[in-house]
């Protein structure tokens, strides 16, 4: 698995700080992108958490994905959230070390009291010490909340206090690609009051593997199933939700999105809803399966038009915390469909994520360089390298191409609702649900490239 080294240089290590004017929650920030430019350490927010209590164990939820391994879990990860400011809102975020599970805290302004908040995107510090101070926030203790230090903090040190580089594998960076798709595609599955969402993540097992399981709406609570009968929606590796015990007590309901048809495992997303703030946790398909493999991304990245209408798109965002299609569309002079593989290309940057809640994408930046999700992807690669060996033959009516791989040929056929299928075995296999393969890939550059 390829790797590379992010580098994160805090000030000083993230904290709580007891001052004549109450407790301080101080989050270290380190690089990152602003409207102005690139910064060192940006300050984003400084004023009170309406609800400390919820908001201190949401973040410590947060951070327990992020330092966790779910599959391989005697591996442990090390990755410090990433934050951005869409201006009314802050939204936390993490990755699990193995790609599986994505977790994001979105702090909603009505959880906020302060100034304003800015736009742009950040990694805060975690470290141990700011965790056990956390688990003490109490109910009745006032939190102010800094997002970054002030100018005059800046000015005082000469140089980073703290660094820290850990490997950053290309699959992390290719999962944050692949859960916006994933999750463009849920809907609202099941919604429970306060009382059955505790009684039902109690319920969950908490370590161990649980394997993919299955859960019916059954009036204002869930129950297991052992097959995908109609109607269910799929609980893939129910241990992974354990983060979520971090914020019971505080929940209000729970909500739970998932796409419609599910009669394979699917991915999932499951949000707590807490005062002014919202936690989710999507799960990839399998504890075994990460979100990195699942292909949504290809077919955007696989067109030379979706390249261009990205450069067009990226250039119209600014931090919204709600990107509307339609809009993009207006201001762009694209189709839906165009603005939407613009938003995907997007996204293989870290530039798009996606919100279930609002069923509305949103903006980010993080440190990733355009286009290195793409190279880093084997079936793009693959089907790249086919075009350009001439491995590919339309047939007559250019519904069914050939393609030639080594000593023998896969077709791929493209029905009249616009289907496509091939004879090669990952076809096979996953039937379009991991995504297009290489062979399919390589027919609509060539498509693509003809018309």
């Amino acid at each position: 698995m390829t790797q590379s080294a992010h580098a994160y240089a805090y000030l000083r290590p993230s904290a709580v700080l007891d001052g004549a004017d109450g407790r301080h929650l101080d989050l270290a920030t380190s690089g990152g992108a602003t409207p102005l430019g690139a910064a060192a350490n940006p300050r984003f927010f400084a004023g009170f958490l309406a609800d400390p209590a919820p908001a201190a164990a949401a973040l410590l939820a947060v951070a327990d994905v992020a330092a966790a391994r779910y599959h391989q879990p005697q591996l442990r990860a090390s990755l410090d959230p990433v934050v951005t400011a869409n201006g009314d809102r802050l939204r936390f975020e993490s990755f699990s070390g193995c790609c599986g599970v994505y977790a994001r805290l979105d702090v909603l302004q009505a959880g906020l009291d302060g100034d304003e908040i800015g736009h742009g995107t950040t990694n805060v510090d975690v470290n141990n010490p700011l965790r056990e101070a956390l688990t003490r926030i109490g109910p009745a203790d006032p939190l102010h909340l800094a997002v970054g230090p002030d100018a005059l903090e800046v000015t005082s040190f000469d140089g980073p206090l703290v660094e820290k580089k850990v490997p950053l594998p290309e699959r992390w960076l290719r999962g944050f690609a692949e859960t916006q798709v994933v999750a463009a595609g849920f809907e609202l599955r099941a919604e429970l009051p306060a009382a059955e969402a505790v009684r039902f993540l109690r319920s969950l097992p908490r370590g161990g593997r649980g394997g993919v399981g299955w859960v019916v709406p059954a009036g204002r609570s869930l129950r297991p199933t052992t097959r995908p009968v109609p109607g269910a929606i799929c609980l893939p590796g129910p241990e992974r939700l354990v983060a979520l015990q971090r914020v019971l007590r505080h929940a209000l309901a729970l909500r739970v999105y998932g796409p419609v048809a599910a009669g394979e495992p699917t991915a999932s997303a499951w949000e707590a809803v807490l005062p002014g703030m919202r936690l989710t946790l999507t799960l990839s398909p399998d504890a075994s399966r990460g979100f990195s493999g699942e292909g949504g991304v290809l077919d955007a990245l696989a067109t030379g038009t979706a390249e261009q209408d990205a450069e067009l798109v990226s250039v119209l965002l600014a931090w919204e915390p709600r990107i509307e299609v339609g809009d993009l569309a207006e201001q762009s002079g694209l189709s839906p469909e165009r603005v939407r593989a613009a938003l995907t290309r997007l996204g293989t940057a870290g530039q798009i994520g996606y919100d279930t809640a609002e069923a509305a994408y949103f903006h980010r930046q993080l440190p990733y360089e355009a286009g290195r999700a793409e190279a880093a992807n084997p079936r793009l690669r693959a089907a790249r390298a086919l075009v350009e060996a001439g491995a590919v033959r339309m047939e007559e009516g250019g519904t069914t191409a050939v393609v030639t791989v080594d000593d023998h040929i896969q077709r791929v056929r493209t029905d009249e609702a616009g289907r496509t299928g091939c004879t090669c075995l990952w076809w096979g296999k996953y039937r379009g649900g991991r995504g297009p393969c290489k062979h399919v890939l390589a027919v609509a550059m060539v498509r693509e490239a003809g018309a």
